[in-house]
């Protein structure tokens, strides 16, 4: 064999050529598909870890404000809204507080469900015994 028989490509060669790419591709869009639904993810515990704390400081503050004698409801709603959060529902039961919260969810990738939590306070009681 010549040097020019040996510079020449087989004609085998020429046929794997970029046949690697769209294997690429599909892996980099999976990988990216798979970002994005983890964040999604990411972002409903971290907004439902944010309603969480609104509903068991709205609690706590309208636990605090009916053991003072004020309106217990009205003290959780002020304590919620500031807090990013809103009030749904409030219930004094004796010396407990119950308030149920709502913030708004992630509006990623079709997500739209806005999270609530829920939330007891009051008093401690002992054990009777």
């Amino acid at each position: 064999m010549g040097p020019a028989a040996q510079s020449r490509p087989d004609r085998t060669d020429r046929g794997d050529r970029g046949a690697v790419t769209p294997f690429l591709v599909a892996c980099v869009g999976l990988l990216v598909l798979l970002g994005a639904a983890l964040g999604v993810v990411a972002a409903l515990v971290v907004a439902h870890r944010a309603a969480q704390s609104a509903a068991d400081l709205a609690a706590l503050a309208g636990a605090r404000a009916a053991a003072d004698g004020e309106d217990g409801c009205l003290a959780a709603a002020e304590v919620a809204g500031a807090n990013a959060a809103t009030l749904l529902e409030c219930a004094v039961e004796g010396a407990d507080v119950r308030v149920t919260v709502e913030v708004a969810g992630p509006r990623w990738l079709g997500q739209e469900a806005d999270l609530w939590a829920e939330a007891r306070a009051g008093p401690a009681t002992t054990p009777v015994g």
